[in-house]
């Protein structure tokens, strides 16, 4: 067999397919079972072929490259429409229910806006959702797939990681109307801060407002102060409102910026360290509704991913 013959491209853009997913050789491996050392030769022999670095290995972590991201566009539709087709072939393998448990904020501000198209490309897969806090831990058995944010350790469990997750402040343009300008973080002793209580497990409610500030240096606002509430979606309607400014995370807030219903009014994000993730018990992919499902959420975050970080708003300090 020569060297690079088609059966080894397939082989090798399998196991880049799965590491693109997971961004990591070990749970690639894990779901692949093969070694952690066999996924990176296999991965270093395509990139070795292409000419092009995929990923870049950094500390602890990996992310794609320029060059990663345009493959694994090309390979991953053309994977599912191939899975797909198989589904078909074996007689109704994508007929039944997949039960999925998600967190509320993000089922309602991320997922249902999605779940019309999951519905229309597969209509014979049943959805089973329930929304659930991070507060209720994961059993084996009562899920095939959980949409969870954490830092991608799940004991137990096997997981993918969807999106990386960074905060920053947002408000209504209209807020800023008769009040002085909003242009640094000092400038919101003028204004009402609004919290989400359970942004961070075991936390005061004010904890993601203190991580901001003090990620960006910005140490001496008053953050204990302002309205509570236990929603994530919640607090950002309130926002919307004109009650105060919030800390968003960027994953669930982009049709809020876009559409100019909330504002960022400083450039400044911060990483959080979590990232939203599927997580489920090994073998699970195993069954072609669950893996479809899987692979369509996954595909789906790709994409949202790609939506830039937003800046400051250009009218952000008019206020006043």
């Amino acid at each position: 067999m020569q060297p690079n013959a088609p059966s080894q491209v397939h082989t090798r853009l399998r196991v880049f397919l799965t590491a693109a997913r997971h961004l990591s050789f070990t749970r690639a491996g894990e779901e692949l079972h093969i070694t952690t050392g066999a996924v990176s030769q296999q991965i270093k022999l395509l990139e070795d072929w292409l000419g092009q670095r995929l990923f870049r290995r950094l500390p602890r972590r990996l992310e794609l490259t320029d060059a990663g991201n345009r493959l694994l566009s090309a390979v991953d539709p053309a994977y599912a429409a191939v899975d797909l087709a198989i589904g078909r072939l074996r007689g109704g393998a994508l007929s039944g229910v997949v039960r999925v448990r998600t967190l509320p904020s993000f089922l309602a501000t991320w997922l249902v806006p999605r779940l019309p198209q999951l519905m229309a490309r597969f209509p014979q897969i049943e959805l089973q959702v329930v929304a659930e806090d991070s507060t209720y831990s994961l059993r084996d058995g009562e899920f095939d797939l959980a949409i969870d944010l954490n830092d991608g350790t799940y004991p137990g469990f096997q997981s993918t990681v969807l999106l990386e997750e960074e905060i920053f402040p947002v408000c209504s343009p209209r807020l800023l109307e008769g009040r002085p300008a909003l242009q640094t973080p000092d400038d919101l002793r003028h204004y009402p801060l609004l919290h989400d209580m359970t942004a961070w497990r075991g936390s005061p409610p004010y904890a993601e407002w203190e991580r901001y500030l003090r990620a960006i240096g910005a140490t001496q606002v008053e953050v204990r102060r302002g309205y509570m509430f236990n929603r994530n979606h919640i607090t950002m309607q309130c926002a919307i409102a004109g009650m105060g400014v919030a800390i968003a995370r960027r994953t669930l807030i982009t049709n809020e910026l876009d559409s100019g219903r909330l504002i960022a009014p400083f450039a400044n994000t911060v990483a959080t360290g979590k990232r939203y993730c599927l997580v489920y018990s090994a073998g699970a992919l195993a069954d072609p509704r669950v893996a479809t499902v899987h692979d369509w959420i996954a595909a789906e975050a790709r994409g949202a991913q790609a939506v830039a970080t937003p800046s400051a708003h250009e009218n952000a300090g008019a206020g006043g």
